[in-house]
């Protein structure tokens, strides 16, 4: 986004600070919220309930379900970005140096429900898990983006 949008050094620093508050920020609710409800994985239900041998495609942490931290964080980003550069398409070179395509995205939100996706097909989260952790992270990112006022924002 800064090449793309040539962002001088005030603007990426507004950026960097509002998005990385509001993931941090993010990072805070979304744990209070998984020990709070202590949501057991689909891995434990699935075992105890349907087949006791299934196993998720990736890894399974050892911490509780609810909220989905990679849908709270990426509804986080995605909200900052929105409420900065509007809801619009954008383009994601990030892995181009070791030969990945480029990413196209209509907006900041589908990228950030793509990576919640993401953990839904793993078999980590329940699909509610990952509605409302992406509406936890755009709530937390409006909040930022309302409080903290910057020079680039006036």
């Amino acid at each position: 986004l800064v090449a793309e949008q040539r962002l001088d050094g005030e603007r990426t620093a507004e950026m960097l600070v509002l998005t990385s508050v509001a993931m941090a920020d993010a990072f805070i609710s979304c744990w209070h919220e998984k020990f709070s409800w202590s949501l057991v994985r689909p891995v434990t239900y699935i075992r105890r309930a349907i087949d006791p041998r299934w196993h998720t495609l990736i890894s399974t942490p050892p911490f509780p379900e609810y909220t989905a931290g990679h849908a709270v964080q990426s509804g986080a980003a995605a909200g900052a970005l929105t409420a900065l550069f509007g809801d619009r398409p954008f383009a994601d070179s990030t892995h181009v140096s070791i030969g990945r395509p480029v990413r196209r995205f209509a907006s900041f939100r589908a990228a950030a429900d793509e990576a919640a996706r993401s953990r839904l097909y793993g078999g980590l989260h329940y699909p509610v898990s990952l509605k409302n952790g992406t509406a936890q992270g755009d709530c937390i990112a409006r909040k930022v983006v309302e409080r903290i006022k910057t020079r680039a924002s006036e």
